[in-house]
């Protein structure tokens, strides 16, 4: 029971929105081998995460009670529960990756099929089996338009105008379905990291900077692990996570403040300015946004400077 246990925790914090962002981070930097993929990977996840968290908050159906469940996390406990949006991501992430792989990579089924039977056998509940049968939904969707949404976020001159225009009206939609709770923060962090690497990929594709393997590259292999090339994807992990860590941090201290000196909402106690939309939104949009767009533009840059590429 208790490995049971164990493992299920972990499940649940690779499934968690900041899991998954650490895993964006981790393939963007270290493994960028294929910006395409990344790209494409990135608009589903945006959907089935906004998706999901509107949801919970118009069923508004509470989380289960503990006891009988066990609850791995509390963080979560304002946010209502159906459907999960961590069998939400641990559904969609997998199975996307595996349908976008395919033909570009040389990829087994075995993997992203485990992964998510592992998030559905671990919580037998209702919220994560509607979770589940959601993201396919959603992946049935979208993933036939997701090239259509990707060469249009590369290449129509307005693009980035019309991206940030859109999500923030999501986002600011998505607060007004229900009072303060986690999701909020979470919806407007997954929208402004969404806005930012689209607006990345654009920026990138404007200055001729060409980030996807050529056709005849495909499929495309892991190269073999040696030394050189284990110390080279450490040396990328370190400088790009550092990166984007300075980058969250100096946003968030510049936007809080901005945002209660523009809105006259005073930030004595950040806690509960940030639970004021007026100030959360900004604040998560645009921090998450600029982290977003380091990740998909500056840090390759950085990287082909420094003779990282």
């Amino acid at each position: 029971m208790a490995v049971c246990r164990r493992l299920a925790r972990l499940a649940a914090n690779l499934q968690d929105p900041r899991g998954v962002a650490a895993f964006q981070r981790l393939c963007g930097v270290e493994v960028p081998a294929d910006a395409w993929l990344g790209r494409r990977l990135i608009i589903i996840w945006v959907w089935v995460m906004y998706l999901g968290q509107c949801t919970k908050d118009v069923i508004r159906w509470p989380r289960p009670a503990s006891p009988p469940v066990v609850k791995l996390e509390v963080f979560y406990n304002s946010e209502y529960s159906m459907p999960s949006t961590h069998a939400m991501s641990g559904t969609a992430i997998p199975l996307a990756l595996l349908l976008l792989s395919y033909g570009r990579w040389q990829v087994t089924l075995s993997s992203p099929l485990i992964i998510t039977l592992l998030s559905i056998f671990f919580s037998p509940q209702q919220d994560v089996i509607a979770g589940f049968l959601y993201a396919i939904l959603i992946l049935i969707v979208f993933h036939p338009v997701v090239d259509l949404i990707d060469d249009f976020n590369l290449t129509y001159k307005y693009a980035p105008l019309i991206i940030i225009s859109l999500h923030l009206a999501l986002g600011i939609f998505s607060f007004t379905l229900d009072t303060w709770s986690t999701s909020r923060g979470d919806t407007a962090q997954i929208l402004g990291c969404g806005a930012g690497v689209a607006c990345g990929s654009h920026v990138n594709y404007m200055m001729g900077v060409k980030l996807d393997p050529p056709l005849d590259a495909l499929p495309l292999s892991l190269s073999s692990l040696t030394v050189t090339v284990f110390g080279k994807a450490i040396l990328r992990l370190l400088i790009g996570v550092i990166i984007l860590l300075l980058t969250k941090i100096a946003m968030k201290k510049a936007t809080i403040p901005l945002a209660c000196k523009i809105f006259r909402i005073p930030h004595d106690d950040v806690r509960k300015a940030r639970q004021r939309m007026e100030v959360e939104l900004p604040y998560r949009y645009i921090t998450y946004g600029v982290v977003g767009f380091s990740l998909m533009s500056v840090v390759p840059c950085i990287f082909h400077f420094i003779g990282l590429s």
